[in-house]
């Protein structure tokens, strides 16, 4: 009897197979992993019940301007609450300092403009850059400003009301749902 191949011991470990690469490694990235469906249903859930009760309060006051702004700063509150992007110093102070970055284009430049309103964004950034309270949804409340010429003894406290609404929102949340990450990483 011949053997062509030496004989396998039955002792012997059997390896785990390597992992395997994927074909195009830099097509696959470092996205974070999906999270879990209950996470996901409760971050978009308390986002929404957030923006809807903002939508109220300027349907009530014919106030409508706040939804854009807002919307992206309760998807970061919400959805990515460690981010400094998304502590309440960021969101209300960031907010606060578009608002000032945008009457203060307005009323050097034409309302309207888009020009303008670019201008607002990129001074806003600066600001919050400055102040240390990154938050690019604040850009985005300079662009409204700019555009819809909204009037600032009615906007910039409805602002602030809204920008801590969202925070304490936000906080609730991250309280109800005893997995969520907890909301805010720090306040100030």
């Amino acid at each position: 009897m011949s053997i062509d191949a030496a004989p396998r011991p039955d002792t012997a470990p059997t390896a785990a197979p390597a992992p395997r690469e994927p074909r195009l490694p830099w097509i696959a990235g470092r996205a974070p992993a999906r999270p879990a469906p209950g996470a996901a249903f409760h971050s978009v859930s308390a986002a929404t019940a957030a923006l809807l009760g903002l939508v109220a309060i300027g349907a009530l006051i014919h106030e409508p301007v706040l939804i854009p702004p807002l919307a992206a700063s309760a998807a970061l509150v919400h959805c990515a609450p460690a981010l400094p992007l998304a502590q309440p110093r960021s969101v209300i102070v960031g907010h606060l300092l578009g608002a000032a970055a945008g009457y203060a284009v307005a009323a050097v430049a034409a309302h309207g403009s888009a020009w303008a309103a670019a201008l607002a964004a990129g001074v806003t950034l600066a600001l919050t850059t400055l102040a240390r309270t990154p938050h690019s949804p604040a850009c985005a409340t300079a662009v409204v400003i700019v555009l819809q010429a909204p009037a600032p003894g009615s906007f910039v406290p409805l602002l602030f009301g809204a920008t801590v609404l969202l925070v304490l929102t936000a906080f609730a949340a991250s309280r109800i749902r005893r997995a969520a990450p907890r909301y805010p990483a720090y306040w100030w």
